[in-house]
């Protein structure tokens, strides 16, 4: 299933739990630094679209495209791996948690790089030790997580790719935007459908170890076992559970 036929398909309530997280967004405003037009790639609904510059969005699913804020900066149909300017046309790039959507990331990436003197990118680490296994879901919950990510390119190829550093990106407790690793001090979050619904990682999983990660990790926080298991994760403001920005 393409980036496109998922989003339609899971998209319906997208903006119900993902929204702009102020703390990230400042990160990524930093990161584009004087950039005055900027491209946004995979665009989705437009959250972390800065307001205080030119901006063009390119995203491939109509559903994501019909749930853009009205005023909400233009919005083309379209691919990072084919993206219809000239060499230079913008100052900088960006793409925020969609490259791991992207059929073929580096070339994705390379593109982006053609068409901006500046290169953004929120992803993340889907090593073992960056993300895999130092995320409590993921770890003790859904390993099936770990083929969704087999074979694709690591975190330091991406970088390599076009000249990037890697930032790491740490998630404050209370992070508005319900991405996947969002509610890690927060479990019974993902106990909540709509939740679930606007991350991909649940739909691209299906239903069965979907369904069995929600009872376990149900049963787990009615017993005190999974509050026993993560007591490290109490007292913590924010946690570094792979995310990065990789700037160019």
């Amino acid at each position: 299933m393409s980036s496109a036929q998922l989003y339609d398909t899971i998209g319906a309530t997208y903006t119900v739990t993902r929204r702009t997280e102020p703390r990230i967004a400042a990160r990524i405003g930093a990161a584009l630094g004087d950039a005055r037009t900027v491209l946004n790639v995979g665009a989705g609904t437009g959250s972390y679209e800065p307001s205080d510059r030119y901006v063009l969005a390119v995203e491939p699913s109509a559903l994501m495209r019909s749930q853009r804020r009205p005023g909400a900066p233009p919005c083309l149909i379209g691919s990072a791996e084919r993206l219809p300017f000239d060499d230079g046309s913008f100052d900088a790039a960006m793409s925020v948690s969609s490259i791991h959507h992207w059929p073929d990331p580096i070339a994705g990436l390379r593109e982006l790089r053609r068409v901006a003197r500046r290169v953004v990118v929120f992803t993340h680490d889907t090593t073992e030790a960056g993300w895999l296994h130092r995320f409590w879901l993921t770890r003790d919950y859904l390993p099936e997580v770990a083929d969704l990510v087999s074979g694709r390119p690591a975190i330091t190829e991406l970088a390599d790719a076009i000249g990037a550093r890697t930032e790491p990106v740490p998630i404050p407790w209370d992070c508005a935007d319900g991405f996947f690793e969002a509610y890690w001090r927060r479990p019974g979050a993902y106990m909540d459908e709509n939740v679930r619904r606007g991350v991909s990682v649940w739909a691209r999983i299906g239903p069965e170890a979907e369904q069995r990660a929600v009872r376990a990790l149900r049963a787990d926080l009615a017993s005190g076992r999974w509050a026993e298991r993560n007591a490290d994760l109490a007292d913590l403001d924010t946690a570094e559970l792979g995310l990065r920005l990789l700037i160019a």
